[in-house]
């Protein structure tokens, strides 16, 4: 009976405990998204990785393209 006096309180602590952390992982936006990190481990990044890529390619060709220009232009003139 005696260790019942002293059970209740810890366990009433620890609940307390328990419940602030929750109460933190959920205003701390934890459990937004529970559907996106188990699928994204199923996925290649090799699709994004070809975009990134291409784009990058493309910047520098224009780039090119109009240092070129900008080079005939001064020798033109």
């Amino acid at each position: 009976m005696d260790s019942l006096f002293l059970l209740i309180p810890v366990t009433l602590i620890i609940l307390g405990i328990a419940i602030w952390i929750f109460l933190w992982a959920v205003n701390n936006d934890q459990y937004d998204d529970m559907e996106s990190p188990a699928s994204r481990i199923l996925f290649d990044d090799d699709e994004q990785a070809t975009i990134d890529q291409f784009k990058k390619e493309q910047a520098l060709k224009k780039q090119l393209k109009a240092t070129k220009h900008h080079k005939e232009k001064q020798y033109n003139d």
